[in-house]
């Protein structure tokens, strides 16, 4: 069987665009999906124009949708592996299968790290969040908890002052915070507990409160965490790609990384981890791409002539 063009791993938003653009240039593209995209919890998109408000779930549809003229081949299981093989790259899947692309693109994501309290998965995504640029607008005027343990809890505190004028820092036991960010805090009248916490109390996905170790309880409307991610899968660094922060990938501003023919695209490559951002990602890598695949097929056409 001929090599595909391009093998996607990851039906994401930027796995999904860069397969739109690839299937525009009546390319042979496979692309892969587990299902398990970051924001599958969350109740609606944001920042994006057009979107606004859309479930995940709606959003992925109308784009598996828009896949089906362009003959891209779609398969709904998780990869296992992926190595360089001569000039192509060789791809796994779970239940073994092999499958060969002259390129390849990393849309694999994020996983967000949730706070290692009872309660928090409950509410993630409903009334529970990471980003406030993504959900901060719906949370105006409420009552908000900002979870910060493992690193400091001031910049996303502050930033969501932007949207509430009642706001609690808890730091979960962890003492923080230097002379310029307790003034800071201050000026916003953001309040700092540093009890431990014992849960997250609520019904129906909504948070209620937050029960300290103690007893006390705090009212909360939503809460937002800063706790970090983590890849989704180890492919990355098993491909042998330079990460940075968190297993990153490195990539160039053609989303190309230290692999030749190897890309990374959407949450996997960058710290701007917006919808929108990760669709145009993909849209970049993929033109690229095609102008790489071009090249590779004129230069073996006049290796040919030199030949005749």
């Amino acid at each position: 069987m001929d090599p595909f063009d391009v093998i996607i791993i990851g039906g994401g938003p930027a796995g999904l665009n860069a397969a739109v653009v690839l299937g525009r240039c009546n390319r042979k593209v496979l692309l892969f999906d587990h299902g398990k995209q970051r924001n599958r919890y969350s109740h609606g998109m944001h920042n994006y124009l057009t979107r606004d408000d859309i479930a995940p779930k709606a959003f992925l549809a109308l784009a598996r949708k828009e896949l089906k003229k362009y003959k891209v081949k779609m398969i709904n299981v998780q990869v296992n592996n992926a190595k360089n093989i001569k000039d192509l790259f060789e791809i796994t899947d779970m239940d073994r299968k092999k499958y060969h692309a002259k390129k390849l693109i990393l849309a694999t994501g994020l996983a967000d790290i949730l706070p290692d309290i009872p309660g928090t998965q409950q509410f993630y995504g409903k009334s529970v969040y990471h980003c406030p640029y993504c959900d901060g607008w719906e949370c105006s005027g409420k009552k908000l908890a900002v979870y910060s343990k493992s690193k400091s809890g001031t910049e996303l505190a502050l930033t969501l002052s932007r949207w509430s004028n009642d706001i609690t820092l808890f730091t979960d036991g962890n003492k923080y915070g230097t002379k310029k960010d307790l003034v800071l805090l201050k000026t916003k009248n953001i309040n700092i507990e540093y009890q431990r916490i014992k849960s997250f109390e609520g019904k129906k996905g909504q948070i209620e409160y937050v029960v300290m170790d103690n007893g006390d309880k705090y009212t909360a409307e939503a809460l937002f965490f800063s706790n970090g991610y983590e890849v989704q899968c180890d492919l990355v660094e098993s491909l042998g790609c330079i990460t940075g922060k968190n297993n990153v990938a490195l990539t160039n501003k053609s989303q190309q990384t230290n692999i030749y023919g190897l890309y990374v695209v959407g949450d996997a490559s960058k710290d701007m981890h917006f919808v929108v951002v990760a669709a145009a990602e993909g849209a970049k890598a993929a033109v690229y791409i095609n102008k790489e695949l071009l090249k590779e097929e004129f230069d073996d056409i006049m290796k040919a002539k030199r030949v005749e």
